[in-house]
């Protein structure tokens, strides 16, 4: 997949350069948690800089027009320093951005406080348009979202990949040509959405690990009792998957109930149990997964880490962590476990997209991507 570069760009001293990031982080009492998918965008304002562009930082934070991306400014402004803007209709922002000096970045407000990103108003794109020369995409994690800062802009302006930008694809499309054995492992929950990329991997991958939420589905169609599990109530139609040799699914699970947490095999599931994270035989058969792969790619978590049940995951994450494989892992809580115990480094790659990363699996683009391949065809 062929994308202009902003490393291609030529001359960018003096340039607004409209810089769309994927800035949405977990904020704690007014600050930042975590921060490793902030980490990764610093590299391609620090490249801006240097090439004396005046950078106009762009982003969201949450689904709630009135937070606020102060913290995060505040967050990246250690790293490279950086201006907040507290009003993304500032009638001074025109004069502002006039006298930034080459070479400086400033960040503007939530761009979800204007209802116009959301609903992708062509309006809303030409008030941003107007502020800059360019536009940049960094923010894989949003290129999923049909918004205006991600689809409309690219149209008004000549549209460049970012730096981690290039990084997302050149790593997930591995998978087009996987070394093998190839390991998909697929968590979480949301079957409905992920059953087109599961259908995919079965013919793709030598191995499907099932887990998660998603593997209680399975468990239904098998017949088994999911008791007070979360589980998709639509007939899916499995006994294809079901039947095929390479799906591996949870062969036993953690559950909790009115009495205590137990280790039970899926056929042992009663009413009144509700699964909660994968048993340690199946993390046994996953380490020895592992060890027979040469790629491996993870998404999503196999329990539910926010109720404490986080130790199949970590476990599982350690173990890949440590494997001589090419190792690529993301998803949003996969993510936040990565950043909890520390791993970032010990994986080929960790993606920062979530619903992106699944998307850009499943379909082999995404529309911030196919908004930047029909961007302006001019260079400056």
């Amino acid at each position: 997949m062929k994308l202009r570069s902003i490393k291609e760009a030529g001359k960018l001293r003096g340039k607004r350069v409209l810089l769309r990031l994927g800035l949405n982080a977990a904020i704690k009492n007014g600050k930042v948690m975590g921060g490793f998918r902030l980490q990764k965008v610093i590299p391609t304002i620090v490249f801006l800089k240097k090439k004396g562009a005046k950078v106009i930082i762009m982003g969201h934070i949450g689904r709630e027009r009135t937070q606020s991306l102060k913290p995060v400014a505040d967050y990246v402004s250690k790293m490279t320093k950086i201006r907040f803007v507290p009003d993304l209709h500032d009638k001074n922002l025109p004069d502002i951005i006039a006298n930034m000096k080459e070479g400086s970045a400033l960040m503007l407000e939530n761009l979800r406080s204007d209802l116009g990103e959301v609903k992708n108003t062509a309006a809303f794109a030409r008030y941003l348009a107007s502020l800059g020369d360019i536009y940049v995409n960094d923010a894989f994690s949003a290129s999923h979202r049909k918004h205006a800062s991600i689809v409309s802009l690219p149209k008004l302006l000549p549209g460049y990949a970012g730096l981690h930008f290039e990084e997302e694809i050149k790593h997930l499309s591995l998978v087009k040509k996987p070394s093998r054995p190839f390991l998909f492992i697929l968590g979480g929950a949301k079957f409905s959405t992920k059953m087109p990329l599961m259908k995919k991997f079965f013919r793709i991958a030598d191995y499907v690990f099932i887990g998660g939420a998603l593997a209680n589905t399975f468990f239904k169609e098998q017949g088994f009792e999911t008791g007070r599990s979360l589980a998709d109530e639509d007939d899916f139609n499995l006994g294809t998957l079901l039947r095929s040799k390479k799906l591996v699914l949870p062969s036993d699970v953690v559950v909790k109930n009115r009495r205590s947490v137990f280790v039970k095999k899926p056929q042992e599931v009663a009413v009144d149990d509700t699964i909660t994270d994968a048993g340690p035989e199946t993390i046994k058969e996953l380490k020895r997964l592992v060890s027979l792969s040469k790629f491996v790619l993870y998404n999503g978590p196999l329990g539910n880490y926010e109720e404490g049940f986080e130790k199949g995951t970590a476990e599982l994450l350690r173990v890949i962590a440590k494997s001589r494989a090419i190792t690529v892992v993301g998803g949003g809580d996969t993510l936040t476990l990565v950043s909890a115990l520390k791993l970032h480094n010990k994986f080929t790659f960790v993606s920062t997209g979530g619903g992106a990363m699944l998307d850009f699996l499943a379909e082999g683009t995404l529309p911030g991507i196919e908004a930047l391949q029909k961007s302006a065809k001019r260079f400056i």
